[in-house]
């Protein structure tokens, strides 16, 4: 098991699904985490289960936010960045607006994040992609483009960074409030899916996710990795 004991830890993106995940899985390696995302009443909560914990609000689609946030010049250990909010759709029905603004969460997010942020030279950033980043999709073109920008852009901070160590994890179907948003009928059906379809028989769980973000910190060895956690989908 990976040791964190003392090692300060923040999870952007904590309040829910992979990065609450993540953040109690850091909590119990002995990590001192700190939870940040855009509603305090979900931090609040969230930080209520993770022994020890603190959290701070953070709205990481803003310039200036992200920028006031990393200005008290903590140096952390480990950062990992699970934060997204995103629309889909096929590429000639979406918005643009909601393209703009998918685009703007999870990429823009990210950079923002990873850009003013300090983390120790011995110490990790973990970005989290997603699955459509291989293996795209006609209703959702975008998310497929923003996922594969994420670990391109996971692959070019470790060598801006090193050496501080930049990895991305990137999950497949995860049983997560997000996939929640569908509606009971929906999520039942995409879960029944996957469990004739998988080879691993079962959808992930955000705890599966935060296993792998917890390794990727404690190992001192890896780093431009990109993790793919997706229960056997790119050979399914």
């Amino acid at each position: 098991m990976t040791n964190l004991t003392g090692q300060t830890i923040l999870i952007i993106g904590g309040s829910s699904g992979i990065g609450l995940a993540t953040a109690q899985a850091a909590a119990a390696a002995g990590g001192i985490v700190t939870i940040a995302s855009r509603s305090e009443a979900n931090l609040r909560a969230a930080a209520a289960t993770i022994p020890g914990a603190s959290w701070r609000v953070l709205d990481t689609t803003s310039d200036s936010a992200v920028e006031a946030f990393f200005a008290d010049g903590i140096v952390w250990d480990h950062v990992a960045i699970s934060a997204a909010s995103t629309k889909t759709g096929p590429a000639r029905a979406l918005p643009m607006a909601d393209a703009y603004a998918a685009m703007d969460s999870k990429f823009w997010g990210a950079f923002r994040c990873a850009r003013a942020v300090t983390i120790a030279p011995t110490g990790s950033l973990t970005l989290v992609s997603g699955g459509l980043a291989h293996r795209p999709n006609a209703g959702a073109v975008l998310q497929g483009a923003i996922n594969a920008a994420v670990e391109s852009l996971g692959r070019g901070l470790a060598l801006e960074l090193a050496p501080t160590r930049v990895n991305t994890v990137c999950p497949g179907l995860i049983d997560t409030p997000l996939l929640a948003k569908q509606g009971e009928a929906g999520r039942a059906a995409r879960i029944a899916t996957a469990v004739q379809k998988l080879p691993a028989r079962r959808v992930g769980l955000a705890e599966d996710v935060a296993q792998a973000i917890i390794m990727l910190m404690g190992n001192r060895f890896a780093t431009a990795s990109t993790v793919v956690i997706d229960g056997g989908a790119a050979i399914a």
